[in-house]
């Protein structure tokens, strides 16, 4: 078949019957050929609601050189070079060349990382290719392609259901319809709303329950979602850190645009050269503006991502790493986080509470059978005891859902038809009439409730988890529906175990440590819940269970919620109230969940984590992927999220201190100085020198304090330390130039020189410094930071007796003229590590 063949599927597709839809894209029911399949993707593109972000290396090089000072620069650059001095022109646009060819190399790197890391997490959808079932990751699906759905997938693209087995699907992200809707095979009026669209499912909705084949008819942007997220133009909600970099960056443009527009009409007022007086004012700019800066935090993003991969920690949105190392609160459940997540089946038993061979017998039938999504609990029941089965054939099944809490089986036996339910021990009990008895005799349910409630009571104590199982005869029956869910006979509970993982205490006292609390959130009973805490040694402040949040108000519950660290019989939607109310007190939430109930509250978690074993909604959902289950390997991933944002704060000093301090001296000095205090050549040397530590600050070392509690970012503190370290930079930057032209009485050329050399090796020493809270002797910097410093003030100081001297205007200095600008410079750090011990005292940042 020729995918040009096709025609284009009609508007109204759910109006439409299969076998119509299949012929009209030309799509056998054994799906599509790998050929057929390639050029379709070429044709309608890859199944994305938005083009990929390009980062070949043409684009990462461009972006380089796109912000308007960098643009404006070239253009007034290119003027000089036409009308006045071509070889300072060069000059100027050789070191902007290598200044962006820096952060280029830099920023493809970590761009490639990263790139590596997302393809180990990719979500994936089983497809009908060459006539067998194969997993492709969801942009290869294209229209025509029959895609096969089970619980916990995400629907890859609209479609129209081609057969299915209860199947439920939550469409509550485009109808706003809290419960899942049922779907199946049919033909409905074109004029069908959305909501009753009961034979077609929607790209981006998830199965809660049940299984399917669908026909993809719409990709991409053709989908509903893909139209409503166009309309919206949805982003993703911008993280605390991403706002604050934002502010941060309009703040700095701000000063820079008032402070240039200044500068360069008083210089003209005093009657300098118009485009001498232009370009250094574009200089001062390009020094006054942290053009590294996106360049800076994509490096130490992907830096800690690759750090945080090593420690099985795969990082999905790289600006949530920020809010890991903000995380106040971490909310999971307790199966295979607190404990192994291996369930065994510790024994069976009868209404009485004895061990009994039948109760295993029907739980392993129910067990055997079932095909939804596979879970411990059937994974330790077939494995505990194998019976042989060849006198019995299933019939039929209804899937577990987390509405009905129960999963029921149909199987033939002697003629006999015979349905088998396992769940909930209060969700079985609901359906049953009835109970067996010791000696197989049948009683009113009524007659041993008590008795069924005090085992149950008894086991939850011990932190056994227990299910019910329940029977009832069908006659002649060979389907089932919901509704045959009535009337059954109690048989017995199921005991499970799921015991601690080792060194599960001290991984929650290193969590207590690093100032995250965590509260479990679980499906279980109170008792158990109250078990594992014990055992865990978690806070006796009492459990909140799903009844008592049912009454509470949000106020009640804003009450309780930081204090509680228990929360059990918890419904899957309650989950989502108390992530939110935690983030209304002050919290900073992350929330680690697997299965198809946590999207919701991976979403409204500030940082939503998962397992790389999870369902695919809740790994779409999440904005972090642990390579295992394991609270331990989270512990090291917040350490990561800390050291990374403690690196990138650093950077932010660094550019709002010194380098700063030294562009606002040079504004300032303009206006008294009969010549420009630096060439702009100059101006965009001492920029380039200066960038070459702080490009290291990814790798640097960090103190354990900086890591030993959650960070948030805070504007009014960085102000605060702009202007206070700016001011320190500027007082020896004045007491540089009146040293020069008072004490010392230079030229020109030995002005610039002298002040190059100050600036340069004071903004690179001052690194060291301000890189920590501690005094600079007793913080050890990262080995390519000192080596990078080091480098820095080596070549400035040997630059002035280079034949370099004259390409860049400056000249010989003496060596007194040196040691002095070296005292000079060993005051500032002297002064600046004791406003430094000052500012910490007074501003908690």
């Amino acid at each position: 078949m020729n995918a040009n063949d096709e025609q284009p599927p009609p508007p109204a597709f759910w109006s439409r019957s299969a076998a119509e839809m299949l012929q009209q894209l030309q799509t056998a029911q054994e799906g599509l050929t790998g050929d057929e399949a390639r050029q379709r993707l070429a044709r309608y593109g890859a199944n994305r609601l938005k083009p990929q972000k390009r980062s070949d290396t043409l684009t990462l090089l461009v972006a380089q050189f796109k912000s308007p000072i960098i643009l404006i620069l070239f253009f007034a650059t290119g003027l000089s070079f036409f009308l006045q001095d071509p070889v300072q022109a060069s000059i100027i646009l050789t070191i902007v060349l290598v200044s962006g060819l820096l952060g280029f190399w830099q920023e493809r790197s970590a761009t490639n990382a990263v790139e590596k890391l997302l393809a180990i997490v990719q979500i994936k959808a089983a497809v009908l290719r060459d006539g067998a079932s194969k997993e492709i990751p969801v942009e290869e699906i294209v229209p025509g392609d029959i895609v096969i759905l089970d619980a916990g997938d995400i629907v890859p693209g609209d479609g129209l259901i081609l057969d299915s087995k209860d199947l439920f699907v939550d469409e509550a992200m485009l109808t706003g319809e809290t419960f899942p809707a049922e779907k199946a095979m049919a033909v409905l009026p074109a004029e069908t709303p959305l909501g009753q669209r009961t034979n077609a499912v929607w790209m981006g909705t998830h199965v809660v329950s049940g299984s399917a084949r669908a026909l993809v008819i719409r990709t991409g942007k053709e989908t509903e979602f893909g139209q409503v997220s166009e309309r919206l133009k949805l982003r993703p909600q911008e993280t605390e850190f991403e706002h604050g970099i934002r502010r941060f960056g309009y703040f700095l443009m701000e000063v820079t645009l008032v402070l240039v527009v200044a500068i360069f009409a008083i210089n003209v007022y005093l009657a300098r050269p118009v485009l001498d007086s232009f370009l250094f004012s574009l200089a001062l700019a390009v020094g006054l503006t942290p053009q590294l800066l996106p360049a800076i935090i994509s490096i130490n993003l992907a830096h800690g991502a690759k750090r945080m991969a090593q420690e099985k920690v795969i990082v999905k949105r790289l600006t949530s790493i920020e809010n890991l190392g903000s995380m106040s609160v971490i909310c999971c459940d307790k199966t295979g986080t607190m404990t192994e997540g291996v369930v065994h089946l510790q024994s069976t038993l009868d209404v009485e509470g004895a061990p009994s061979d039948k109760v295993l017998l029907y739980a392993y039938l129910n067990a055997f059978y079932e095909t939804g999504f596979t879970n411990p609990i059937d994974d330790a029941i077939r494995t505990h005891h194998q019976f042989d089965l060849s006198g019995y054939r299933k019939m039929d099944e209804i899937p577990y859902d987390f509405l009905r809490k129960r999963l029921s089986i149909l199987v033939s036996h002697d003629d006999a038809h015979l349905m088998v339910t396992k769940g909930a021990l209060a969700n079985v009990l609901a359906v049953c009439s009835s109970a067996e008895a010791a000696g197989g005799t049948v009683v009113d349910i009524a007659t041993v409730r008590e008795r069924i409630q005090q085992h149950f009571e008894e086991l939850s104590n011990q932190g056994l988890r227990v299910l019910g199982i329940a029977t009832k005869d069908m006659g002649s029956v060979s389907l089932i529906t919901k509704d045959h869910e009535a009337g059954m006979t109690f048989l017995g509970f199921l005991v499970l175990f799921d015991p601690p993982k080792p060194g599960i205490i001290e991984t929650i006292i290193r969590l207590k440590d690093l100032g995250v609390s965590l509260k479990i959130i679980t499906g279980d009973n109170r008792l158990v819940a109250a078990n594992v805490s014990q055992q865990m040694g978690l806070s006796k402040t009492g459990i909140v269970t799903g009844a008592d949040i049912r009454q509470m108000s949000d106020d009640a519950l804003l009450k309780r919620v930081v204090d509680v660290d228990i929360f059990a019989e918890i419904e899957p939607n309650q989950k989502e109230r108390i992530i939110l109310t935690l983030r209304k007190a002050g919290q900073v939430v992350g929330y680690m969940g697997d299965g198809i109930n946590d999207a919701s509250a991976l979403h409204a978690a500030d940082v939503g984590i998962s397992v790389d074993s999870a369902v695919d909604v809740a790994k779409d959902a999440a904005d972090i992927v642990l390579l295992e289950k394991d609270l331990g390997v989270l512990v090291q991933g917040v350490r990561e999220g800390r050291t990374t944002f403690a690196n990138t704060l650093k950077y932010v000093f660094m550019a709002t201190s010194a380098n700063f301090g030294n562009m606002f001296s040079m504004a300032g000095v303009s206006l008294f100085l009969p010549f420009l205090p630096l060439l702009p050549k100059q101006i965009l040397l001492t920029n380039l020198m200066t960038d070459f530590p702080e490009m290291t600050i990814a790798s640097d070392n960090v103190d354990s304090e900086m890591i030993g509690r959650p960070r948030r970012w805070d504007i009014k503190a960085i102000r605060k330390f702009m202007v206070t370290f700016g001011l320190v930079s500027s007082v020896f930057d004045y007491l540089t130039f009146g040293v020069l032209l008072l004490m010392l009485h230079v030229t020109q050329d030995q002005f610039r020189t002298g002040w190059f050399v100050e600036s340069v090796v004071s903004a690179s020493l001052i690194v060291l410094v301000i890189r920590s809270r501690k005094p600079f002797f007793k913080s050890r910097p990262g080995k390519p930071l000192l080596v990078a410093t080091l480098s820095v003030v080596a070549v400035t100081l040997i630059l002035p007796f280079t034949p370099l001297v004259e390409v860049f205007g400056f000249s010989r200095l003496p060596v007194a003229f040196l040691l002095i600008i070296a005292v000079i410079i060993a005051f500032y750090i002297i002064t600046a590590e004791i406003v430094k011990r000052v500012f910490y005292q007074k501003v908690r940042l």
